[in-house]
């Protein structure tokens, strides 16, 4: 059974260029959500087996929905890609919980590498 993945990201082209690097041969069943609340209400309803979770979105950043994520699933993967590279940003969503940080654009390896990590492929 494939497993769940919600894509959290407020661009559209990030979002497509995600699913380009997801593995061909671990088919995931995929969710998106434009920011942050939208991928809040998302995580709620479907309970993904993971999350990829931009930072910088409007409405609710990602800080804020990682926050949330975890109060709903304190055992939720979620994996942060962001271009936003600074340690005090990688100290803070580590705080919060983030499983691991992916510099963006992503690789299809670094992609794949991060999944496997996290026990999802």
């Amino acid at each position: 059974m494939p497993k769940k993945l919600l894509i959290v990201d407020d661009s559209p082209v990030s979002r497509a260029i995600i699913k380009k690097c997801l593995p061909k041969d671990h088919p995931f069943e995929l969710f998106e959500a434009g920011d942050g609340k939208e991928g809040l209400e998302k995580f709620k309803e479907i309970r993904p087996d993971g999350t990829l979770l931009d930072l910088t979105m409007p409405v609710m950043d990602g800080f804020e929905a990682l926050e949330e994520m975890k109060k709903v699933d304190s055992n939720a993967v979620i994996i942060v890609l962001t271009a936003d590279i600074q340690q005090k940003a990688y100290e803070k969503v580590m705080a919060l919980g983030a499983g691991m940080v992916i510099p963006k654009p992503p690789s299809a390896e670094a992609l794949a590498d991060g999944l496997s990590k996290m026990g999802l492929l």
